[in-house]
């Protein structure tokens, strides 16, 4: 597990980002105690180092989000029973263990500001879903877990990463549940394509959890 761990970590500090297949991210995340992943990708349902901060808005100025930056977005809070899964402690270790490991000593805080979203983005007959709608951008933070949940009924979700003068450098499709991307959002943009029903006359979504690490 070591050397899976430090070859996504390399992966990340030479290109700015990396994508993780499930059965890699399954073996991460096991090490930190995941179990009853069935409970907890149902969208329903802390090691004592992590917080929970009183409930707050979404927050990302202008220059990171054109479409609805500048403004506090409020969302429902993440149930207690999600909140509490250890599916969710494993996600939330694992990615502390790796940010901390690829931040530099000098800027590497004592504590991150995290957030996590849960995210379905529906698609119906002559209506796409548009995952990123406000387009190729970058959240505002330091670094960024996407994971796949669930994809139900879709087609395309394609995820693109850009560098700082946006030219693409990489592109993949998050299909499997487990699978992720990890951006070093400091560095590079990233985007995801409209994802559109298979089959119209069946629900068709896209869930994943999106997790963001900030210094406060």
């Amino acid at each position: 597990m070591t050397e899976l761990f430090t070859a996504v970590a390399e992966r990340i500090s030479r290109a700015g980002f990396a994508f993780v297949r499930a059965p890699q991210m399954h073996t991460l995340l096991e090490t930190a105690g995941l179990r009853d992943w069935g409970s907890f990708a149902a969208f329903r349902a802390t090691s004592a180092e992590i917080v929970r901060k009183p409930h707050q808005p979404h927050y990302q100025s202008r220059d990171y989000n054109p479409l609805n930056g500048g403004i506090e977005r409020w969302f429902e809070p993440v149930d207690d029973a999600v909140a509490r899964h250890p599916a969710l402690a494993a996600i939330l270790q694992t990615s502390q263990t790796l940010f901390d490991r690829i931040t530099p000593d000098a800027v590497r805080p004592a504590a991150w500001h995290v957030e996590i979203h849960q995210f379905r983005i529906e698609a119906r007959s002559g209506e796409e879903g548009q995952p990123t709608p406000e387009g190729m951008h970058r959240d505002g933070v330091d670094w960024v877990l996407v994971l796949m949940i669930r994809r139900e009924n879709i087609a395309s979700g394609e995820t693109t990463i850009y560098d700082l003068v946006k030219r693409p450098l990489g592109s993949f499709t998050l299909t499997a549940p487990l699978d992720a991307a990890l951006v070093d959002d400091s560095r590079v943009y990233h985007g995801v394509t409209a994802v559109t029903p298979l089959d119209p006359r069946l629900p068709a979504y896209r869930d994943v959890l999106v997790v963001t690490f900030r210094r406060e």
